[in-house]
């Protein structure tokens, strides 16, 4: 059985309600930006096929997601940190970790319990550093163009079209063409695993959940929207607007991916990237290098918050992979 080690009690950080409170009110806000017209597109009915992906996708919910964490290590006080005594993975410091952390003593404070979280979520923190590790040091490829999307939809009319409510702004005939004229190079089993039967032989690498850890690289965009997938699995450990950082850069790199894709999108304020033209791909893949350049900043963030927990595990834990999320 794994056991975490004790604290570094001269390592923790003390914030005061004044301080934090703010804190948790601007990431609540931040994500009501995205939560609340969601929230209200479900309440009617609605759907969108760019802007609910974070949330229909991913497992993480907006109620979840509006819950501001400060990571691990932090001492929270004050009446309202008491009220998280109860959340998941949180626990009252003891009188060493209050004096060391600058609190009075008996005063109301609450923590994350970091080696509860080891106890229980060990397999996914260590199968969270192989993947962005692995992925940081790769380099990254710019041949793909966005054709997973088109794949998923190649000889639609012999296969259930997986986004019923668009059109296909190429039409189905077309739209199969250009998969056949292109070559094909998805390397995210995630994205290859929707494609329709027919056009599985056609992609020149085969992506399963066994060889994810060594072929995800850096300019792969579901690699890099799946940053907010690795930062939220984590959570309470990581600080939140680390997560909301991922959370946005996965937003705007979905809305690029569904431009380039082979949907209609102009009615939806989206206008198409034409990746079946040269310029399209000219465009797809400036788009692609800069999503790389954030995304590799934001894996060396999420890496340094959480190289000192890996350091600190025992070695010989086995790796399991993590389960799938929905249909994209």
């Amino acid at each position: 059985m794994f056991l975490a080690p004790p604290a570094e009690l001269s390592k923790l950080l003390h914030l005061p309600q004044e301080d934090w409170l703010p804190r948790q009110s601007a990431h609540q806000s931040r994500v009501r930006r995205y939560a609340d017209p969601y929230l209200a597109r479900r309440s009617a009915g609605k759907k969108h096929p760019v802007e609910d992906f974070l949330f229909t996708y991913y497992t993480q919910k907006p109620g979840q997601l509006a819950r501001w964490h400060p990571g691990g290590g932090v001492v929270l006080s004050g009446a309202a940190a008491a009220e998280r005594a109860g959340w998941k993975y949180h626990r009252t410091p003891d009188a060493g970790e209050l004096a060391a952390a600058g609190v009075p003593a008996g005063a109301a404070a609450v923590m994350v319990d970091v080696e509860a979280f080891l106890r229980d979520r060990l397999d996914a923190l260590q199968f969270a550093g192989i993947i962005l590790a692995g992925t940081a040091a790769r380099p990254a490829q710019f041949g793909c163009f966005g054709l997973h999307e088109w794949a998923m939809v190649y000889r639609q009319d012999k296969f259930e079209l997986r986004h019923e409510y668009l059109q296909l702004r190429l039409g189905s005939g077309r739209t199969d063409e250009v998969v056949e004229e292109n070559r094909i190079r998805c390397s995210h089993f995630d994205a290859f695993r929707f494609y329709t039967p027919d056009a599985v032989a056609l992609n020149s690498l085969q992506p399963s959940r066994e060889n994810q850890r060594v072929l995800e690289q850096p300019g792969c965009l579901h690699a890099n929207m799946d940053l907010y997938k690795w930062a939220y699995k984590l959570a309470p450990l990581l600080p939140s607007e680390l997560v909301m950082d991922c959370f946005e850069l996965s937003w705007r790199i979905r809305a690029m991916d569904m431009q380039a894709s082979p949907y209609d999108l102009k009615e939806w304020g989206y206008p198409p990237i034409l990746i079946e033209t040269p310029e399209g791909k000219a465009a797809y893949v400036e788009h692609q290098r800069s999503f790389a350049a954030e995304s590799q900043e934001l894996r060396q963030r999420l890496l340094r918050e959480l190289t000192p927990l890996l350091q600190s595990t025992a070695p010989g834990q086995r790796h399991a992979p993590e389960r799938t999320e929905g249909p994209q």
